[in-house]
Order: C-alpha cells, then sequence, then structure tokens
C-alpha cells in the first residue's frame, strides 16, 4: 500500500466504525430478541445489532469504496475490482455483548490480494477505546485522544499474562499445548475474545493464542498488534493469514517459548 491508500483505509475504516457504533449503541443491554445461527443443537447467538452493524459498515463502503469487495460475518462475501478486501465481524464476542459484558468489539481488517491483513480496527464503543494498526504503526482513540501504543517488553512466559477465549472449544491436542502455556505463565485471563489482541496491542498481555478462526475473526486483529511492534504467526510459527491458528506476542523470546509447545498441534 502507498502511504495514499493508508491514509484512505484508514479514514474509511474509522467510519465503518462510527457507522457501526451508532447501530449497536441502542441495543447493548437492551435486546429483546436473540437468534442462533446453528441448526446441530449448538448456539451461535446472532442479533439485530450484529446485522445493523454490518449493514451500517457495507452502506460506507458502497459510498466510500465500492470497488472494493467485502467478506462480512452475517452477509456472505461481495465481489470486487480493486484486489482489496474489507473483511468485518459486526460483533465480535456476541455471548459478551449477549450477556451486556464490554469486552465485546467491532472488527474491521483490510485484506490485500496475496491474503495479508494491512490495516486493523478493534473498537470497543462501551469503553469508548478504539485501536487502530497499520503499516505506520498502531493507536488508541479515546475520548482523551489518540495515542501511539506498543507491546510491554516482557521477555519471559513465566512472567507473561496470556489469554485466550474458550480453551475449551479447542481439540484434544491443542488443550494439551494451552495447558502448558498456562501452567508456565504468571496470569492467564480467559472470555476476551478479540480485546485481548487490543490489550496486547496496548501493553497489558503479552501473548494470546486461539483456533479455528474465521477470517473475520482474525482480520483486524493482525495489523494492530504488528503496528504496536508485536508478532503474529500460525501454531508453526509461519507469518499469520486472517483465519485458523493464530498466536500472538509482545516478544520474538516469549513466542518461541510458547511455539515450543504450540507446534504439537499445529494443523
Amino acid at each position: 500500500m502507498t502511504n495514499r491508500i493508508d491514509f484512505d483505509a484508514i479514514r474509511v475504516a474509522k467510519a465503518m466504525a462510527d457507522a457501526a457504533r451508532e447501530a449497536i449503541s441502542p441495543h447493548f443491554r437492551a435486546l429483546s430478541d436473540i437468534e442462533n445461527k446453528q441448526s446441530d443443537g449448538a448456539f451461535d447467538p446472532v442479533t439485530i445489532a450484529d446485522r445493523a452493524a454490518e449493514t451500517a459498515m457495507r452502506e460506507i463502503l458502497a459510498e466510500m469504496r465500492p470497488q472494493d469487495a467485502i467478506h462480512g460475518e452475517e452477509f456472505g462475501q461481495q465481489d470486487g475490482t480493486s484486489g482489496w478486501t474489507w473483511v468485518l465481524d459486526p460483533i465480535d464476542g456476541t455471548r459478551a455483548f449477549v450477556a451486556g459484558l464490554p469486552v465485546w468489539t467491532t472488527l474491521i481488517g483490510l485484506v490485500n490480494g496475496e491474503g495479508d491483513a494491512v490495516v486493523g480496527v478493534i473498537d470497543q464503543p462501551v469503553l469508548d477505546e478504539r485501536y487502530v494498526g497499520g503499516p505506520d504503526g498502531s493507536v488508541m482513540i479515546s475520548e482523551s485522544g489518540e495515542e501511539q501504543i506498543h507491546v510491554s517488553d516482557c521477555q519471559d512466559l513465566r512472567e507473561a499474562v496470556i489469554a485466550t477465549t474458550d480453551p475449551f472449544i479447542m481439540t484434544p491436542p491443542e488443550q494439551g499445548a494451552w495447558t502448558h502455556l498456562r501452567h508456565t505463565a504468571r496470569i492467564v485471563r480467559y472470555g476476551l475474545d478479540a480485546y485481548a489482541y487490543a490489550r496486547l496491542a496496548a501493553g497489558t498481555i503479552d501473548l494470546v493464542a486461539e483456533s479455528e478462526l474465521a477470517p473475520y475473526d482474525a482480520a483486524a486483529l493482525i495489523p494492530v498488534v504488528r503496528g504496536a511492534g508485536g508478532l503474529a504467526c500460525d501454531w508453526r510459527g509461519a507469518p499469520a493469514k486472517p483465519g485458523g491458528q493464530l498466536v500472538c506476542a509482545a516478544h520474538q523470546d516469549i513466542l518461541d517459548q510458547a511455539l515450543i509447545s504450540l507446534r504439537r498441534s499445529a494443523i
């Protein structure tokens, strides 16, 4: 991306995040209906807020970037001609949203023709925290203004704060790898979904590992983490693409220590 496209992409992403906030806000802690997207007995919730937010973001793209493709969680894929794809998750952490917990986020990622995520936004409206990442770095925007963010300087997994959303959705081999990390790290947190990656970029979490991510779960996360000086790869240690197994870390030493276990269950 050239600097001009970088600026334009971030401007458009911020406009989408604003539109999503406006669409979601009336529904937080005020839901009257929750649907289940699964038909096999499992529960995968979706709400009117999810659909309203993605609709609002698509309307922004139709106006500002009609040539770009779209891949959204709720309304699927729309072809484009530019070689760029916007990957949208209107509410990542719908279970947290339904429970009234302010750790859900809106995710907006821009992916190039090679499948690499280059711009990302992780937006948490209730806390008024917006994390924006790209080739020129990552910032957090709040009512206090805009500040550059950077990962922590922690270099030892034994001193680290680590997170995953839910180890019980992992396969048995993945759970084994996570158990080793859990027993090694100083502090372990669960249930944060994408917000954990935002806090990794801001320096308060040192490693996050997840599996079975969809592209719209991950595309926004990678640029925010990398822009803050962090590392993002798959569980084999290869540079991360949006989706699948993902591990992000504040420092190469922590990542190397974690990969000793994670590689055993890498897909």
